[in-house]
C-alpha cells in the first residue's frame, strides 16, 4: 500500500543522502581536475575544443534541456493538468529534434566558419552591428537568469521539505551555487559536459525506478488509468480539468520549445561543438529517444499523485512520491539525481551567459577568458538572489523563459540563412521592442492577450512577418 514507508527514519535518510552526495561531489572534483589540464585558451575552456562525439553530445544536450522542472515540475503538471502535459512537452520536444537536424546543419556550418564563442557575437558578425549582439545578450540574460533560479529554488525547497530544520531555502541554494561555481570555473565546459553525462544517467535510472514503484503501488498501468478515470476523468484529455491546454497554449509552447536550440545560448553551443555533422545527426536522434525515456515516468508519477494525493500541496505531493513512498536507498538516489539535474542545467546556462560576454569582446584571449570567468561568478550571484525571491511555479516559469527567448528567433534565423543580413537591421530594434513588451506583460503592466490571441504568439508572428517582408523586399530590389 502506498504510504507504507512514511516512517522511514530521518537519520538513516540523511546518512544515505550524505554518502551518495559525497560520492557524486568527489566524481565532480575528479572530472573538473581532469578537464582543467586542457583549458589553455577560449576554445578549450568555453567550447570544449569543439570535438564532442554523438554519445557525449546527446547526454550533455539532454542534461541541459531536461532539468529540475522535468523531475519536480512535470509530475505535478500531470497530476494537476492531465495527459495534455505530454503534448505540451514530449510532442514539442519531438518537433525540436527535427529542427536540430534541419537548421542545426546550416547553423553549425556558418558558426564554425568564424570564431564562434556565443550567439551574441555571432549575431554581431552576421548583421555587422554591435546592437545585434546587445539585443541577443539582453534576451538571453533577462530570461535565463530566472530559469537558472527556478532550478536552484526547486531543489532547495524540496530539500527543505525532506530535511526540515537542517538548512533554510537560501542555505541550500547557496550551497548549490558554490558547488556549481567551483567545478565550472575550474574545469570549464568540458567539466560541465562530464557532469551532464553523470546527471543524464542518474536522472534516467532514478526517474524510472520511482515511476515503476508508483505503477506497482496502484496495481499496474491499466489499473492506474482506470482509477484516474473514476476520480477525475478530465485528467485524461485536453484541455484538462483547469483548461490550460488549449490550442494557443500548446501551439505557442511547441514554437517556443522547438526554437530552444537556437534561442538559448547554452543549447546553441552544444550544436556548434559537435565533432562533425554526422555526430550532430546521431545526437539529435538520440535526444528523440531520451525525450520519451525521461517524460514517460513523470506521467506515471503524476497519475499516481492524482489517485493518492489529488488535493495535496505541491511540496507535500513531491515529498511523498519522491521520498516518503520510496525505499530509503531509492529516495537518496532520487535526491542526488535532483541535485545533479539542478547543477547541470544551471551551470550550463550560467556558463552560456559567460560565453556570450566573451563573444562580444575583442582583445587578448587570456584576458577575455578571465573576464568571462568573472562574469560567470556575477551571473551566479544574480541567479542566487532571484532564487531566494522567486515563486515556486517551476513549469510555468520555465515556459515563460522558453517563450521569451523564442522572440529572438526571426532575427537569429535571418542571421543564419540570409546571405545579406546587414540589410535586415530593422529586425534588431523590432526584436528589442518585442522583448520589452513581453517583459512588461509578465510584470503585469500590460495585458498578455491581444484580441483573444496570446501576446507571445502575436509578437513572434509579427516579427516573422517583418523578417519575411524584409527578405522579400531585398530580393525584389536586387532583381
Amino acid at each position: 500500500m502506498a504510504g507504507c514507508r512514511l516512517n522511514t527514519k530521518p537519520e538513516i535518510m540523511i546518512t544515505a543522502f550524505l554518502i551518495a552526495g559525497a560520492t557524486y561531489l568527489a566524481l565532480l572534483v575528479f572530472l573538473s581536475a581532469k578537464a582543467r589540464s586542457r583549458n589553455k585558451d577560449s576554445g578549450q575552456y568555453l567550447m570544449a575544443g569543439s570535438n564532442i562525439g554523438a554519445v557525449l553530445g546527446m547526454f550533455t544536450f539532454a542534461a541541459t534541456l531536461f532539468s529540475t522542472f522535468t523531475i519536480l515540475g512535470m509530475p505535478d503538471f500531470f497530476r494537476t493538468h492531465g495527459v495534455g502535459s505530454w503534448i505540451f512537452l514530449a510532442v514539442s520536444d519531438g518537433v525540436m529534434v527535427f529542427g536540430i537536424i534541419w537548421v542545426g546543419y546550416y547553423f553549425r556550418k556558418k558558426a564554425r566558419s568564424g570564431n564562434y564563442f556565443g550567439m551574441a557575437g555571432f549575431m554581431e558578425q552576421q548583421f555587422q552591428s554591435r546592437f545585434a549582439g546587445y539585443v541577443t545578450f539582453f534576451g538571453a540574460f533577462v530570461f535565463l537568469i530566472p530559469y537558472v533560479a527556478i532550478q536552484i529554488r526547486g531543489v532547495a525547497i524540496f530539500f527543505q521539505e525532506v530535511f526540515p530544520g537542517m538548512l533554510p531555502v537560501w542555505g541550500w541554494s547557496s550551497a548549490m551555487v558554490l558547488v556549481m561555481l567551483i567545478y565550472s570555473e575550474v574545469g570549464g565546459l568540458k567539466a560541465i559536459i562530464y557532469s551532464d553525462m553523470m546527471q543524464g544517467i542518474l536522472l534516467l535510472i532514478a526517474i524510472w525506478i520511482i515511476g515503476a514503484v508508483c505503477v506497482s503501488e496502484v496495481g499496474g498501468l491499466e489499473t492506474m488509468f482506470a482509477r484516474v478515470e473514476e476520480s477525475n476523468p478530465a485528467l485524461l484529455s485536453a484541455p484538462g480539468p483547469k483548461g490550460l491546454f488549449d490550442f494557443q497554449f500548446l501551439f505557442g509552447s511547441m514554437i517556443a520549445i522547438m526554437l530552444l536550440p537556437f534561442t538559448q545560448p547554452q543549447i546553441s553551443t552544444r550544436i556548434v561543438i559537435m565533432r562533425d555533422r554526422f555526430s550532430l545527426y546521431r545526437m539529435a536522434v538520440g535526444i528523440g529517444f531520451f525525450i520519451i525515456l525521461v517524460i514517460l515516468p513523470t506521467a506515471f508519477m503524476g497519475m499516481y499523485g492524482a489517485i493518492l494525493y489529488p488535493d495535496a500541496a505541491t511540496s507535500e505531493f513531491l515529498g511523498a512520491v519522491l521520498v516518503r513512498d520510496q525505499p530509503k536507498i531509492v529516495a537518496a538516489f532520487a535526491m542526488i539525481g535532483l541535485l545533479a539535474a539542478a547543477l547541470s542545467t544551471a551551470d550550463s546556462q550560467i556558463f552560456g551567459l559567460g560565453s556570450e560576454i566573451r563573444s562580444l569582446m575583442k582583445g587578448e584571449d587570456a584576458k577575455m577568458v578571465r573576464t568571462a570567468r568573472i562574469s560567470i561568478g556575477v551571473f551566479a550571484v544574480l541567479a542566487l538572489i532571484f532564487a531566494v525571491l522567486t515563486t515556486d511555479q517551476l513549469v510555468l516559469l520555465a515556459r515563460t523563459s522558453f517563450a521569451g527567448t523564442s522572440l529572438m528567433a526571426p532575427m537569429i534565423f535571418t542571421g543564419i540563412f540570409s546571405s545579406n543580413a546587414p540589410k535586415a537591421r530593422l529586425l534588431l530594434p523590432a526584436t528589442g521592442i518585442a522583448l520589452l513588451v513581453f517583459i512588461s506583460s509578465q510584470m503585469g503592466w500590460i495585458p498578455n492577450m491581444v484580441f483573444h490571441f496570446r501576446l507571445d504568439l502575436t509578437l513572434i508572428g509579427l516579427l516573422t512577418l517583418l523578417a519575411a517582408g524584409i527578405q522579400l523586399f531585398n530580393q525584389t530590389k536586387q532583381s
